[in-house]
Order: structure tokens, then C-alpha cells, then sequence
């Protein structure tokens, strides 16, 4: 990524070196931007047949970042016991629920699945109370089927009755129960297994793989009692069914999510008050589908953003957020100034070249490696644009022989390419004055002072003129918004490689300009094109002079 209200170079070396790692070191490098391209720079990317690259605000690490998009998930009609094994295959303490078209309905907690699996009381008939479908207990005891009845798939609550007793006992008991909410789990019995479906009971379930005679099952037909064969014994059997019942009841709609956009900071701030939850589902705000889940530990170490910063080299230029990311590399051809601390050695690639294309191009020649025609040309609007086609004072032979050899591939005339460059977007003619003093615009801070230094490039002072007024209150604004001490416009003429300087600053800086002035706000700065080498050493040699918050 290129600096804060890139201009041309700053777009072109980030598309170009992105491209470049892509096929030598970085397969998933990419290029982006955090601000819009200007016209000049949108003209270029159009003639280049390549589009703009994605927009990032800023590289702060968000919920989406950091949450874990391979889910184990539970539906609400799941058995306790499908969700219990979900969980313990991932070593998990909660699950997110949600329906078929993967929109979270709640969380579900193991301990909350645990007061479904154990009773709470061992009073009366609650130890042997189940809620569930026939069809999720043959599921969960992998049984065979004998009869069955259309209903199956509905929940009900079962009382379930281990045949342990004697057959007249059993009799008795199943006497006294609600027949349609009787489950005999059995085994061998033969007369138990007569008298629970001669009675009526709603399931009959034979252990260990006991078949049941005809005469049961024509029977169990007769009174519309399921029969249910499974290879268990009872013990298990007993367990499992406990285990049948839906999780439904014990999903909670009390918990805290998050968008994929919400910042790791404002997580972070969120979660303080809350000890309780331990997973964390993140969610599209508009239609609530589920996109992952994450754990605090998830937020103790996350993994940081990749950073490569092209044309410029310190946080107060860079993206947003810049200081939380990985810096791995540096390219650039200003001074060096700010904080850019990193955690390791990178790479700094530092030259005194007029522009950070001219880097990439060498760096292509290096490697042996050619770009495509549309790489090429953005390499070539990359330095035609900061050296203003060579002109410039910055401008260096390696300037000149990465641009001849771009140029080739790309196949343009320079001459010609200079013209409708600089044609192509004048942003004085579009009456833009917020894009004007903003589109190519840096901040520094020197001697105490914080600067703004703006440049626009046009073919001659023609459009200046009437917008002259307006640019100066934008430069007010400017300072007022930004708490600036002194903001600058720089209009550059590439034709007569002149340039004239609005700035807003106190008397006493402007009185220190030795520049012809046509007024007590603007400059004629004849021969001065680079506000690199020129306009900013000069403005730093001023403020040096009167460091802010000295006497005198």
C-alpha cells in the first residue's frame, strides 16, 4: 500500500510490486490503496486494462480476522447427544445453532446440555422423563425399525421403564402409566415384550439384538406401537435414550455477537463485562448468517495483517491502523523521518530516485523477469508523474533507463504519454477544491510544527486563477480539521516547470519567504517542481528557524 491521498506513483509501485512478488516470493501478495485514486491515476489504470485495487480505510484486525470460519454448528432439532459428540470431537464448551439456511438462532453451552442429559431432581418420575422423537432414538441407538407409526418425527415426552422386574410386577406398573407415553426398554422377555404391546404401550425397545416374534409384531401393528431393535444392551441402551431428546430448550438467545467489521479494539471492550460466554459467533449484521466463531484465547496473540509500504515510510502517512500490523518491507525514495519501528529486520529499500516506480522497475530487471504491457505502463506513469517526465530535479539516470526500458514494453511514446497524462485530469477545471488540495496531499511534522504539503500538476496557471479564493479556505479547513499549523498548495506548471505556493500559515512563517509574492498567501516559485527536494527542504529550513514553542 502507498501513503494516505495517494497520487499516481503510489498506486502504480504498489499494483506493480505486488505483481512482481506474486510470481518470484509472495504468492498471495496484493495491492491496495487507502484512498481513492485520483483522475489522472483512474486514466492511467483504465488505458492499463487493469482495475483499481481495493480500498482499505484502514488494517486495524477485525472480528472477521480473527474468528474461525470452519464452524461446528448444531440445528435446534439436533439430539443432545449429536451435539455432545460435536462438541467433544472439537473440544469445545459451545456451539453456535443455526437453521437451514445457516442463520444463527443461539449459542448452546455444555454446561446447559449437561442439565438436559442429568436431571435436576430424582423426584417422582422426573428421572425417567425423556423428551424426544421415535425417530431421533432409533437414530441414536442405530435400531432397526419393525413397526412404525406416521408421527415418529414429532417430540413428545416418554416415560421410559426398564423391564427389571417380574412379568405380574411389570404388569402392574405399565397398569398404572400413561400408555401413550410408555417406552419398555427390554430384552429376551418374551412376556413383558406380549403384555407392552397387548397394552398399547407408544415403544417397545428390544436390546441386544432379540427379534420379536410375528405374533408381537402383528400385535404391535394392531395397536400402533413402535417396535425398536437394537444391538445395545440395556444398560447403554437406557443412557443413549436419555440422550435423544432435542437441545432445543436448552439453546440460549441471551449472548453477544459481532459483525465481521467490528474493530478488535471495540471487542475487546465489549467483552469486559462479560465472563460468562466463551464462544463468540460473528454474524452478517444484515441477514445474521453465521460467518465464524472466536474464543477470547483467539484474541491473546492474533495473527497481524502482512504490510508493505510503498512511497512513504512513517505511520503518520501510512494506513490506518499500521502501527497493529506486521511491517515486512519498506520501499521508497524519501527521506526518512517518523517512527516506523518494526518488531524484526525487514527490508528497506531506500533510493535517491525520483520515484518509487523506478525501484520496482529495477527490481523486475533484477529478477529477469518482464511485466505485462499493463504493469509496464503503470511503471511508466509511476515516474513520469513524480519526475514530471524527467524534469524534475530528482529526476536520476536509473530514473531514465528503467522509464526507456518500461516504455519499450509498454509500448508508448513518453512525449506523447506526458501530454494526455497531464491532460487527462486537471482538478482545478473540475471545481473540486476538497480533491484538489487532498488528492496528493502529505502531512510531517518538523521542528514541532505540524505541515500539509499539496501539489497539483497542470498545464499552465490557467484554472488557478478563478479558484484561487476558494483553495485558500480549503486550506483553512484543512488546518482547522486537522489541527495543523500551516497547510500548503503546491500548483506546479509542467510546461514552464514553475510552480506557484498558496499557503495558510501564521505572519511570521510567511514573512520568512523569500520567494516574489503576489500577495501576503501566495508564492512564485520559479524552477521549483519537487516538493521532495525543494518546496520541503525549504519550508523545514524556516521552521527550523523559530522551532514552535521557543522564545522569540
Amino acid at each position: 500500500m502507498g501513503h494516505k491521498n495517494p497520487d499516481t506513483d503510489a498506486i502504480c509501485s504498489a499494483l506493480a510490486y505486488a505483481d512482481l512478488l506474486r510470481q518470484t516470493r509472495i504468492p498471495d501478495a496484493v495491492a491496495a490503496c487507502c484512498g481513492p485514486p485520483n483522475t489522472r491515476t483512474e486514466w492511467v489504470l483504465q488505458k492499463a486494462g487493469l482495475p483499481r485495487p481495493p480500498l482499505m480505510s484502514d488494517v486495524q484486525l477485525r472480528a472477521g480476522d480473527i474468528c474461525r470460519r470452519d464452524v461446528s454448528t448444531a440445528r435446534a432439532t439436533d439430539s443432545v447427544i449429536e451435539a455432545y459428540r460435536e462438541m467433544a470431537a472439537r473440544h469445545y464448551r459451545s456451539l453456535p445453532v443455526i437453521d437451514d439456511n445457516g442463520i444463527l438462532t443461539g449459542m448452546l453451552a455444555l454446561q446447559d446440555l449437561l442439565h438436559l442429559l442429568i436431571p435436576s431432581t430424582e423426584h417422582g418420575d422426573h428421572p425417567r422423563q425423556v423428551t424426544a422423537s421415535v425417530e431421533k432414538v432409533s437414530q441414536i441407538l442405530e435400531a432397526e425399525v419393525i413397526t412404525t407409526v406416521e408421527d415418529a418425527a414429532l417430540e413428545q415426552q416418554f416415560l421410559m421403564m426398564v423391564a427389571g422386574s417380574s412379568e405380574p410386577v411389570m404388569q402392574e406398573r405399565i397398569a398404572t402409566m400413561p400408555k401413550d407415553q410408555l417406552l419398555i426398554i427390554t430384552g429376551d422377555r418374551v412376556g413383558v415384550q406380549l403384555h407392552a404391546v397387548e397394552a398399547g404401550v407408544r415403544c417397545l425397545v428390544i436390546t441386544s439384538n432379540f427379534r420379536p416374534s410375528e405374533a408381537i409384531v402383528h400385535a404391535a401393528r394392531l395397536k400402533g406401537t413402535i417396535i425398536l431393535i437394537t444391538e445395545r444392551d440395556t444398560a447403554s441402551t437406557t443412557q443413549l435414550i436419555r440422550g435423544a431428546r432435542s437441545i432445543h430448550s436448552a439453546v440460549s438467545t441471551e449472548f453477544i455477537s459481532f459483525s465481521p467489521e467490528t474493530k478488535l479494539q471495540t471487542v475487546k471492550e465489549r467483552l469486559k463485562s462479560n465472563r460468562d460466554q466463551v464462544l463468540f459467533p460473528v454474524c452478517d449484521p444484515e441477514s445474521n448468517r453465521l460467518v465464524g466463531v472466536f474464543s477470547r484465547a483467539d484474541l491473546v496473540n492474533p495473527e497481524r495483517p502482512r504490510l508493505i509500504l510503498v512511497d512513504h515510510n512513517e505511520f503518520s502517512q501510512a494506513v490506518a491502523g499500521a502501527e497493529e500490523a506486521d511491517i515486512i518491507e519498506v520501499l521508497d525514495h524519501h527521506r526518512l523521518s517518523g517512527n516506523l519501528v518494526t518488531k524484526e529486520p525487514i527490508q528497506f529499500i531506500n533510493k535517491t530516485v525520483g520515484s518509487t516506480c523506478t525501484i520496482v522497475g529495477s527490481a523486475f530487471r533484477g529478477h529477469g523477469i518482464d511485466p505485462s504491457r499493463g504493469i509496464a505502463f503503470c511503471i511508466c506513469a509511476g515516474i513520469i508523474s513524480d519526475t514530471l517526465n524527467l524534469t524534475s530535479p530528482t529526476t536520476t539516470d536509473e530514473d531514465r533507463s528503467v522509464l526507456e526500458w518500461a516504455s519499450g514494453i509498454a509500448g508508448i511514446d513518453v512525449n506523447q504519454f506526458k501530454e494526455d497524462f497531464f491532460s487527462a485530469g486537471s482538478v482545478l477545471r473540475g471545481g473540486n477544491f476538497e480533491e484538489a488540495v487532498g488528492s496528493d496531499r502529505k502531512e510531517f511534522e518538523e521542528s514541532g510544527y505540524r505541515v500539509s504539503i499539496s501539489q497539483v500538476e497542470e498545464i499552465g496557471f490557467d484554472y488557478f486563477w478563478p479558484a484561487r479564493e476558494a483553495l485558500q479556505e480549503e486550506l483553512q479547513r484543512l488546518i482547522r480539521e486537522h489541527q495543523l499549523d500551516l497547510a500548503c498548495l503546491m500548483i506546479t506548471d509542467i510546461t514552464l516547470n514553475d510552480s506557484l505556493l498558496l499557503i495558510e500559515a501564521p505572519p511570521e512563517i510567511r514573512q520568512k519567504i523569500g520567494y516574489p509574492r503576489r500577495d501576503s498567501h501566495l508564492f512564485i516559485l520559479k524552477g521549483v517542481v519537487s516538493r521532495k527536494k525543494q518546496l520541503f527542504p525549504f519550508i523545514g529550513s524556516l521552521l527550523a528557524e523559530n522551532p514552535k514553542g521557543s522564545e522569540g
